[in-house]
């Protein structure tokens, strides 16, 4: 037993699953899942459902593809179209530099909750733990250790603040199926949030990173895939019964910190404090996951880029800090951003699925045709969804 657990706690499969779930499990995770559950009640349950398989189609497509080629997805991209793979790069750099400064404003919170530090004093000290774990020898370890700890301490006191608010679990899965109101840009958002941007790449760049490239490995990768976005679904499942509970009873939840809100008027100071333990969690981790992405599309550009990674690292998470300390990182820039983030999925998806039909990139290599029309649909639904909310902002 002791042996299996050995192998589990340090299987890049995991590591891959928690670094995409945790990425995904930030503050605008926390913001968008209250704020849409004040708004559409147990109704909500119906978009969760939708994301989650809209989530599924592009992991699994992004995950196998990537995994099968042994390239990361700029450089695939760059096969299918020259110039794409940079276009790419840009997006995915510029949607993580927004999000982790939403990340460290979340973290600052958190750790202001916690210790009462002013929020800039607390994105500062965890700004200075992401610095610590990328100049670290041993970093992509310890990036390991510090999603899958602070990934299952965010399930197990979210699920305590389940028990407390004691939601309305009938109504809860009756309108997950048989909505009340169905809201697209509620959908786009939790996509967007969930594997919209560089989201969708971290778990694949990570197990690139380990070596597990080539079809023999595309069983584990499909795993990890799933893995992840089961991980976030259930944090995800289990905040949105949280909010449900509190709100179902009439109470309010203050606009200016709706998750804050949820935790507390669940389960008073303790419940605020458990919300601090939790914002920081899914802050900090997210701090790491989006800087370990967003570098890893320019490893592939030019051997400076290898050479200087963990340069690079530590500037990406300084800039994010200069970001937020000078602007701010408000609650409603946290939820449009995720849905901006959602707009980047239809193209990259798009871009590796060519990939996908294309011998020369992706050698004797077969991806199954179901996959393939799976995720065509996911990228025309995303497309769509994406043009109808942007059009109403």
């Amino acid at each position: 037993m002791k042996t299996i657990f050995s192998r589990l706690s340090h299987s890049p499969i995991i590591a891959a699953a928690f670094l995409m779930a945790t990425s995904a499990i930030g503050p605008g995770f926390l913001t968008q899942t209250a704020v849409f559950t004040n708004t559409l009640l147990a109704s909500f349950g119906f978009v969760i459902l939708i994301s989650i398989i809209l989530d599924i189609g592009a992991q699994m497509n992004i995950w196998k593809i990537l995994g099968a080629s042994g390239m990361r997805a700029q450089e695939l991209a760059n096969k299918v179209i020259p110039g794409a793979g940079y276009f790419l790069t840009l997006l995915i750099v510029v949607g993580g530099l927004a999000f982790n400064t939403g990340n460290l404003a979340g973290a600052g919170l958190g750790l202001n909750v916690l210790t009462g530090w002013d929020a800039n004093t607390g994105a500062i000290i965890s700004a200075g733990i992401a610095v610590l774990i990328f100049v670290n020898k041993e970093s992509l370890k310890w990036m390991d250790i510090f999603a899958k700890v602070l990934g299952l301490v965010m399930i197990v006191l979210t699920l305590y603040v389940v028990f407390v608010a004691a939601p309305p679990l009938g109504e809860a899965v009756k309108k997950t199926f048989v909505p009340d109101k169905i809201d697209f840009m509620a959908i786009i958002t939790l996509v967007g949030g969930t594997v919209g941007g560089y989201i969708s790449f971290a778990g694949a760049h990570r197990l690139i990173d380990a070596g597990l490239t080539g079809p023999e490995h595309t069983k584990e990768v499909s795993n990890s895939a799933v893995s992840a976005i089961l991980i976030a679904s259930v944090m995800r499942v289990l905040l949105f019964l949280a909010a449900l509970g509190v709100v179902s009873k009439g109470l309010s939840l203050d606009s200016s910190n709706p998750a804050a809100s949820v935790f507390q008027l669940a389960a008073g100071n303790l419940g605020y404090m458990i919300f601090g333990i939790v914002m920081w969690s899914a802050a900090i981790t997210s701090v790491v996951g989006s800087a370990y992405t967003s570098i890893s599309f320019f490893r592939s550009f030019h051997p400076v880029f290898e050479k200087n990674e963990k340069p690079m690292l530590v500037g990406f998470v300084l800039i994010a800090l200069f970001v937020f300390i000078t602007i701010g990182k408000p609650v409603k820039t946290l939820v449009i951003v995720g849905a901006l983030n959602g707009f980047i999925l239809p193209i990259s998806l798009g871009l590796i699925l060519l990939a996908a039909s294309n011998k020369k990139i992706i050698g004797e290599y077969k991806h199954p045709l179901f996959l393939k029309i799976f995720g065509l649909v996911v990228v025309l639904a995303t497309l769509f969804l994406s043009v109808k909310t942007i059009s109403s902002l």
